[in-house]
């Protein structure tokens, strides 16, 4: 693992999210080891190796549309020809159309011999026995070639596609019933401190329920891992470190919420430099300036924020790519974007990137955006309610109403 050493002062001490991602990226490897499973086990999973055709799709030049099937020879002014029979899906016309004779034809129906057309039944006039065919048509209107979806022995989906329902029906179009498979990323986490306490446990003075582990289960969950739950670890440095032995043991990932900043009890970065590397722990942004990243042995770690919203925040930048990276993910998914007209103004000094947590809409003027009341890294709330970030730069100064912002949306994201 690199760390940035070769960077400015400032750099070193807090990096720019580019900055960051790229020496997440520029360290990771996909996980070891695949399996094969059924189709319908396969769904959220990463092909580890190639779907490749074993027969064409089509398997034959068929009909795109309901009309009937002619020569093109055949199509002169006031042509008028005679029905000699019907092609359905998978009941196919068995005879040849010859001069002077059409084929009533069903979509997907095997194109019949002889014909190298497909008039559509909306530009006929027809008749139990006859048809007229309009002029001009041309060889292949309205045919789909065999093979012109995938060819035999191509490569229907790439290894690193993460299956979804699309990829479900196009894999089962194919007659293949199992695929290979990365195995799934194991992933332990853990909150940290005292003033932490589990659900279901009274709270004693100065203490708050454990909000960031179910966050973290929920989007763990979701994307596919095996997760390890290891509960709440109090702030002592014995257990601590007894809880970082038994993470890296079971798992490729550890992810921690809280201890990463600078008070005297926060010890994750301490004792990631002892037991292993930190190659970062601050990232020029708001809210989750303090986030580690680093090593212990072969197993990464993300000490993330104590703040929920700052776990959610850090989680989508920088740590749901990494995993997806692990997982096998290649090309890793964009972030989709828009731009919109933010509705009132937003304070912001320069210096760091802000996510602001806001609703995005569409108006008469195109997309508008508003954020979602009080943007205080605690209030989960501000989440909740808000179905993208508004991305402030580092080089952005106040926004007033009006002025255009990006957003980042968070159905693609979350």
């Amino acid at each position: 693992m690199t760390r940035p050493t070769d960077a400015p002062a400032a750099a070193r001490t807090a990096l720019d999210v580019e900055e960051a991602r790229a020496l997440i990226h520029a360290s990771l490897t996909p996980v070891q080891g695949w399996e094969q499973v059924a189709i319908r086990d396969a769904l959220g999973r990463v092909l580890a190796q190639d779907v490749i055709a074993p027969h064409n799709v089509p398997a034959h030049d068929n009909s795109a549309m309901d009309g009937y099937a002619i020569r093109t020879d055949d199509c002169h002014a006031g042509a008028s020809l005679n029905i000699v029979g019907t092609a359905f899906a998978g009941n196919a016309f068995s005879g040849i159309v010859g001069p002077g004779q059409a084929v009533r034809i069903m979509t997907g129906a095997m194109m019949p011999r002889g014909a190298d057309c497909i008039v559509p039944q909306e530009d006929v006039q027809a008749d139990k026995t006859k048809v007229q065919i309009p002029a001009g048509r041309k060889p292949g209107q309205n045919v789909r070639r065999a093979g012109e979806d995938l060819a035999l022995g191509e490569p229907a989906l790439s290894a690193g596609k993460r299956i979804g329902p699309a990829e479900l029906g196009l894999i089962a179009s194919l007659g293949i019933a199992e695929v290979t498979v990365y195995r799934r990323l194991r992933v332990a986490f853990f909150s940290t401190g005292d003033e932490v306490a589990s659900i279901g446990k009274p709270l004693a003075p100065g203490q708050i329920y454990d909000s960031n582990r179910y966050t973290l289960y929920g989007v763990l969950t979701r994307l596919g891992c095996d997760i390890l739950d290891m509960g709440v670890i109090p702030d002592r440095p014995e257990a601590l470190e007894a809880a970082f032995h038994d993470a890296a043991t079971a798992a490729d990932v550890i992810l921690t919420s809280g201890g990463v900043s600078v008070g005297e009890a926060d010890f994750i970065k301490e004792m990631v430099n002892r037991l292993g590397e930190v190659a970062f722990w601050k990232i020029n942004i708001k809210p989750g300036r303090p986030m580690a990243f680093g090593k212990l042995d072969t197993t990464w770690l993300f000490g993330l924020p104590g703040n929920p919203v700052a776990v959610m925040v850090t989680f989508y930048q920088f740590v749901q790519d990494a995993l997806l990276a692990l997982m096998g993910v290649s090309p890793l998914p964009t972030r989709p974007t828009l731009a919109a007209r933010c509705t009132i103004e937003i304070r912001k000094r320069p210096g760091r990137r802000e996510f602001v947590r806001a609703i995005v809409r569409a108006s008469a003027d195109g997309w508008e955006v508003s954020p979602t009341g009080a943007q205080g890294s605690g209030v989960l709330r501000s989440m909740s309610d808000a179905n993208c970030f508004i991305v402030l730069p580092e080089s952005r100064a106040d926004v007033a109403a009006g002025d255009a912002v990006d957003v980042q949306l968070f159905d693609g994201l979350t």
